[in-house]
C-alpha cells in the first residue's frame, strides 16, 4: 500500500512538477510571428515591384502596393540611356568589385581561417585574438585610415581603392576557423604530408572540400556585404564611372527633390539591384546542401 501511495504520489507531483508550455511557444503563435517577420521582409521588394511599373505623374495618384499601367518598359529604356547609359557602368563595377571580390576574399579568409586552426606556428593564438578584435572594430572607422593609406599608394579614385580593402574580413577569418576546427580531421592532413603532399596542395586537395559549406557560406556573407557597401566608395571615389550601384543610385536619389524625373529612375534601379543578391544565394544555396550531405553516406 505504500509502495502504491509512492507510486502515486510520484505520479501527481510528476504531473504537478511538469511545466505548463507557454503559449507564446506553440505552433500558431510561432508560425504567425514568421509570417510577420516574412512580410516585414518581402513588403519593401513588392513596393518596388509596383512602384517600378508607375509613371512620374502615377506616383501621386495611386496607392503604394497598386499596380498602375504598365510602364515599366520605358522605366528601363530611361534607366539605361540617362547619362550616356551610366547604370551599366555602375552594374559592372558591382560584380567586379562583389563577384571577384567575394571569391577571392572568401579563399583568403579559408586559408587564414585553416591556418590558424590546423598550422602550428609562434603566435598563432595571439593572431586569432587580434583577429576577433577586428571583428568588433566598425567598417566606418577604417574608411578614414584606408583613404589615407589609399592617398599614399595613390589609389584614390581608382577601381584598386575599393577593390583590395574588400578582400579581407575578420568575421570571414573567425568562420573558417571554427568550420576547420569541426570539419577538417587531423589524420586526414597527416595522412596527406605522409604522402608527400605540401601545405600548399593538402589545402587545396584536403582541406578545402572538405570546407566547402563554410567557404559557400563566407562567400555568400562576402558578396551581400560587398555588393551593399556604400561608405567606402563614398569616400574614395570620385569618378561616376567607377561608382557601384548603391553609391549612384544614392546620388541619383539626392536629385529627386530638384529633378523628380529621376524618381522611376532609382526605384527601378532598385529593384535591379536586388535580384543578384537572390540569384547568387539561390545558386550558392544548392553548393551548400551538396556540401552539407557530402560525407552523410559514408
Amino acid at each position: 500500500m505504500s509502495a502504491a501511495t509512492t507510486v502515486n504520489g510520484t505520479g501527481r507531483n510528476g504531473r504537478r512538477g511538469r511545466k505548463e508550455p507557454s503559449p507564446w511557444t506553440s505552433r500558431a503563435v510561432v508560425h504567425a510571428m514568421l509570417g510577420i517577420a516574412a512580410l516585414y521582409s518581402v513588403l519593401p521588394l513588392v513596393w518596388l515591384v509596383t512602384s517600378s511599373t508607375k509613371s512620374l505623374g502615377e506616383f501621386s495618384t495611386t496607392s503604394a502596393f497598386e499596380f498602375a499601367d504598365w510602364n515599366l518598359p520605358a522605366n528601363l529604356r530611361a534607366l539605361f540611356s540617362e547619362a550616356d547609359g551610366v547604370f551599366l557602368a555602375w552594374t559592372r563595377n558591382s560584380v567586379l568589385y562583389a563577384g571577384v571580390g567575394a571569391v577571392l576574399g572568401a579563399l583568403i579568409c579559408t586559408a587564414c581561417g585553416y591556418a590558424v586552426a590546423k598550422l602550428e606556428f609562434p603566435g598563432r593564438r595571439t593572431l586569432f585574438a587580434v583577429t576577433l578584435t577586428g571583428v568588433l572594430v566598425p567598417t566606418t572607422a577604417l574608411a578614414l585610415p584606408l583613404y589615407l593609406m589609399a592617398s599614399e599608394l595613390r589609389l584614390v579614385d581608382t577601381f584598386w581603392a575599393v577593390f583590395l580593402p574588400l578582400l579581407t574580413n575578420p568575421f570571414g577569418v573567425y568562420l573558417a576557423r571554427v568550420y576547420a576546427e569541426a570539419a577538417v580531421p587531423d589524420e586526414a592532413l597527416e595522412a596527406a604530408r605522409i604522402d608527400g603532399s605540401g601545405e600548399l596542395r593538402t589545402f587545396f586537395r584536403v582541406a578545402l572540400p572538405m570546407m566547402r559549406p563554410g567557404f559557400v557560406t563566407i562567400i555568400l556573407f562576402q558578396f551581400v556585404q560587398i555588393w551593399n557597401n556604400f561608405f567606402l566608395p563614398l569616400v574614395m571615389l570620385t569618378d561616376p564611372r567607377l561608382f557601384p550601384l548603391s553609391l549612384g543610385l544614392y546620388q541619383w536619389s539626392t536629385r529627386v527633390s530638384q529633378f523628380p524625373q529621376y524618381n522611376p529612375l532609382v526605384i527601378t534601379g532598385s529593384l535591379l539591384a536586388v535580384f543578384p543578391i537572390i540569384v547568387a544565394f539561390l545558386v550558392l544555396q544548392r553548393q551548400w546542401r551538396s556540401g552539407l550531405t557530402a560525407g552523410s553516406v559514408k
